[in-house]
């Protein structure tokens, strides 16, 4: 794994390497033998530009180093070359780091790029639409909140965290709305799947607090 990361990282002047090998294998000898090394080479570039190093974020991702994943997304100087549905990925982590640093505009702008290009799995698009959700309500853009999470929902979610992150910030939406028995439905959903979240569970509490002394 460590190998194909370091093939990854570097095989862009790897490639260069190669083809410029090759062309001085095909001057001193001729074409025949130095083919290889230009397939080589010309495989090696294309998968730069085309697949990119989005394989190497991940590590950094779950590491926490926010600035590592950054330098690795400034990397890719032409993203519009990159394969559409890892270019809806570049973009979509492009919304999420700019989203830790709290630009929620230039989150939100990021984050519609990568679902107007369709993501490669429905979970990953309702993951998505579930930030904008979350981006509209920092915007005090209720209903356009309520629109994104619904449709985070219809699609699906990857996990039960999201879910009751979800069903959380709709029971948020319709006490805002005084459509208390629907929230009271919501929060029991979001408690039902049992969160582990610290952020999540910190939330629970908080509703647990007054939610049954509403309404409906």
């Amino acid at each position: 794994m460590k190998l194909y990361n370091l093939l990854i990282k570097y095989r862009l002047p790897l490639g260069i390497v190669l083809l410029l090998l090759g062309g001085y294998v095909n001057y001193s000898a001729s074409f025949w033998p130095s083919f290889l090394l230009y397939l080589i080479g010309v495989i090696l570039i294309a998968g730069h530009f085309f697949f990119g190093p989005l394989r190497l974020i991940q590590e950094y991702m779950e590491s926490g180093d926010m600035e590592g994943a950054e330098k690795i997304l400034a990397s890719i100087k032409y993203p519009n070359l990159l394969y559409k549905p890892i270019r809806s990925v570049y973009y979509t982590l492009k919304g999420n780091l700019a989203m830790m640093k709290q630009d929620y505009d230039g989150a939100e702008k990021m984050m519609k790029k990568g679902l107007d290009l369709g993501m490669p799995m429905k979970e990953a698009e309702g993951a998505s639409l579930l930030q904008m959700g979350m981006l509209a309500m920092q915007k005090n853009d209720l209903k356009q909140a309520e629109s994104y999470i619904r449709s985070a929902l219809r699609k699906g979610l990857p996990d039960k965290e999201n879910q009751a992150a979800a069903y959380l910030q709709m029971c948020s939406l319709m006490m805002n709305k005084r459509e208390f028995r629907a929230a009271k439905d919501f929060f029991r959903k979001a408690k039902a799947l049992k969160p582990t979240t610290p952020q999540i569970i910190d939330q629970v509490k908080q509703i647990e607090k007054y939610i049954s002394r509403i309404p409906g």
